[in-house]
């Protein structure tokens, strides 16, 4: 019995510390100084083996709060991303350098110090406060992105017992008003560095658009779809097939979209002439390749659109079912190797018929949509509530009905 339970120990060692050299996202912070608009951006790509998210509202803090979570999480105990009335928000990758003596061990505390953090902080200082105050070790090993509604933007690269900031305002930090972090903490063991393709890809992209003043929301969705390997620079967009008739397998393996991308989100700030409602999480749900990214704004009755929740029936927020329905294509290997590799034939085709090729004409609908609501708004100066109701109600009859047509789903 004893050595059974001592294979056991072993088996589940060896499954935590493989599940921790996968797993991993792509992030970036960037300073309100450097975008196209002024306003600060929070970009996370979350690559995670639950592959079933939603988005949740709470008023069970200080500040009430949009998160994203996972499906599987009824009570929302952990958010993995999101921000609160205040206009704060805060989102992570995990990093897999720091805590040296237990070569960077995550011990999964990020969602609840995030969670946290959207409940009492308003500000980058109060996540500072909240990181000094907290008990130790926190047990984590995390690159926490913060922004909010005063301006500030940061990492705070953090370990079991110690962080250190990145501040994306610091033109000695951050000289083009970005900061980007994938698996690894600058401040961590560099021998230990996972992720360098995909940081390498976002730095490429990040640098070229800040040559022309084009960091924006649209400029971070292309990023979450980006199919430029950023060590190989093998560009998929360049190998697309005619068509979708025959099965195209390519490899893919450390693109910033990957086989376990969950979902992306895009906290798109204020500049100092808009109240902190004006804050706007621009939310996809699922794998980018076949999903739409949708805004969501917080507002005192609490919204969200419905596709973006669990329903009661199923118990899965419809949208990412759809998008992991549609996935299968996109990846039908589903032993071994397969998540490495993608039938491009599926996702693009010269005719335009692959699936990412679908679902971007459903996107740019609903974005043209929100941006009419939007650009109405921060003229008024408030979130106008019954005008918001409508759209959430429009957004989840014409993407519902969208999907229907488009995939038969």
């Amino acid at each position: 019995m004893k050595q059974r339970i001592t294979l056991l120990l072993i088996v589940f060692v060896w499954v935590v510390s493989f599940s921790q050299a996968v797993w991993g996202c792509t992030t970036a912070v960037v300073s309100g100084k450097f975008t196209a608009d002024g306003r600060p951006l929070l970009f996370k790509q979350r690559d995670t083996p639950d592959l079933e998210n939603k988005l949740m509202t709470f008023s069970d803090g200080k500040y009430p709060y949009i998160g994203l979570v996972n499906t599987k999480d009824i009570l929302g105990v952990a958010v993995f991303g999101g921000f609160n009335e205040t206009g704060f928000a805060i989102m992570n990758s995990a990093s897999y350098n720091l805590n040296p003596n237990d070569s960077g061990k995550d011990d999964g505390c990020d969602g609840q110090i995030m969670k946290l953090a959207l409940q009492k902080c308003a500000t980058v200082a109060d996540f500072e406060h909240l990181l000094d105050s907290l008990p130790k070790p926190l047990n984590v090993s995390a690159n926490f992105g913060v922004i909010d509604a005063k301006g500030g933007a940061a990492y705070y690269e953090t370990g079991n017992y110690s962080y250190k900031k990145y501040d994306a305002n610091n033109p000695d930090i951050a000289p083009l008003g970005y900061i980007v972090r994938t698996n690894f903490s600058c401040s961590g063991n560099r021998e230990q560095d996972k992720g360098l393709s995909r940081y390498q890809a976002a730095q490429d992209l990040l640098y070229q658009a800040s040559l022309t003043n084009s960091i924006s929301v649209d400029f971070f969705i292309g990023v979450s779809r980006s199919l430029k390997q950023g060590l190989t620079h093998t560009d998929l967009y360049q190998t697309v097939p005619a068509t979708g008739n025959e099965v195209v397998f390519t490899a893919f393996r450390d693109y910033i979209p990957r086989y376990f991308t969950a979902s992306s989100i895009v906290v798109q700030g204020i500049n100092a002439k808009e109240r902190p409602e004006q804050t706007t999480m621009w939310t996809t749900l699922g794998s980018p390749l076949s999903t739409v990214s949708i805004p969501v704004w917080l507002t005192p009755g609490l919204k969200l659109p419905e596709i973006l929740q669990t329903e009661p029936t199923s118990g899965k927020a419809k949208l990412n079912d759809w998008s992991l329905q549609l996935k299968k294509q996109i990846f039908p290997i589903q032993r071994g190797e397969g998540p490495d590799y993608i039938n491009l034939a599926a996702l693009l085709t010269q005719d335009q018929k692959g699936i990412l090729q679908k679902v971007i004409p459903i996107e740019k609908q609903v974005r043209t949509q929100a941006l009419i609501y939007q650009t109405k708004w921060r003229t008024a100066g408030v979130v106008n509530e019954r005008e918001l109701a409508s759209f959430y109600s429009w957004v989840d009859k014409y993407v519902s009905q969208s999907y229907q047509d488009t995939f038969g789903l």
